[in-house]
């Protein structure tokens, strides 16, 4: 674990980095940013709850010239109230803005415009209409994450994307709540279900379902599965096997590794020398524990047969 006055280890490649950010949301966000830059759509991006810069990293290769990227967390700083408090306590207690930052810059050249603070402050930072992707990742309880959700529909454009984490996770009901409220009755829309993420739009989902559903019947590598539910496609995804995208290794990936500790040197044999076993030799109690079980007869034989050869070695 780091501390506050030794410098984080660098990753050399992106799995390097802690934390949670499975293959297939890796593949998603690397397909959705790439589709909309192919369709020119162009605006800023915007991740909060960045933990030590995994998915951050990743969504930073996707930055062009022009747009923003804006992260924002509360690293080591205050929680706004007492259950966020215990909340960044528990789960997040090694993280600074130090950690982020050195991994971060290990694989860009530049930091993403950074917002340390609760997620109350992204509606005074970012301005409404710029994003064409955000990804939620903060905190798990209700209250923030039904904030949150107001706040990503104020910052996206109309059809942007939204990532929202731990939907659907045993620990994090009040991120459930608040996700499937925003659905049921503040105009979300799904595009689709991971094990850990729904991706989501107030715009129309069907174009990029359409492409999407399309994309993965052409893998042998993802689970496609569609339902409906109260007037909504649920496309669910799950992985099977997938390899991540490609990303490019940290500019620390040719560093040579920390020294290993070396072995104690080995004594040097003396020529002519007879090699002494002393007592703490493990074979020397093995034999010892093995006369000590032998019959009293064969025993004398063999402590007999051992002074017979000492004292021939000795002349």
């Amino acid at each position: 674990m780091t501390t506050a006055h030794e410098a984080p280890p660098r990753p050399r490649r992106l799995d390097d980095v802690p934390g949670w950010f499975p293959v297939l949301d890796q593949v998603l966000f690397d397909w959705l940013l790439s589709r909309q830059e192919a369709a020119g759509v162009r605006g800023d991006l915007l991740e909060v709850g960045v933990y030590m810069g995994k998915s951050a990293i990743f969504l930073g290769r996707h930055l062009r010239e022009g747009e923003r990227y804006t992260v924002c967390d509360l690293f080591e700083g205050d929680a706004p109230d007492d259950a966020n408090r215990a909340e960044s306590t528990k789960s997040y207690s090694a993280l600074t803005r130090q950690v982020f930052e050195t991994n971060y810059l290990s694989f860009h050249d530049e930091l993403p415009r950074v917002v340390q603070g609760p997620s109350s402050l992204v509606p005074g930072e970012v301005e409404r209409d710029s994003c064409r992707f955000v990804h939620i990742d903060g905190s798990h309880l209700y209250e923030h994450v039904y904030d949150d959700i107001a706040a990503a529909r104020d910052v996206l454009l109309p059809d942007g994307v939204v990532v929202l984490d731990d939907f659907r996770s045993e620990h994090t009901p009040g991120v459930s709540v608040a996700v499937w409220e925003a659905v049921l009755s503040r105009g979300l829309r799904p595009i689709c279900l991971t094990t850990q993420k729904l991706y989501g739009t107030w715009g129309d989902p069907e174009p990029v379902q359409r492409e999407l559903m399309a994309m993965v019947r052409g893998r042998g590598d993802c689970g496609l599965s569609v339902q409906q539910a109260a007037g909504h496609r649920l496309v669910r995804l799950k992985s099977k096997g997938m390899r991540a995208p490609d990303f490019p290794p940290s500019r620390h990936a040719q560093d040579s590794p920390e020294p290993a500790v070396p072995k104690p040197a080995a004594t040097p044999a003396v020529p002519g020398a007879a090699r002494t076993v002393t007592s703490r030799t493990p074979g020397s109690r093995a034999r010892r524990l093995a006369v000590d079980l032998l019959p009293p007869l064969l025993t004398r034989a063999i402590r007999k047969a051992r002074a017979t050869k000492r004292a021939t070695a000795a002349r």
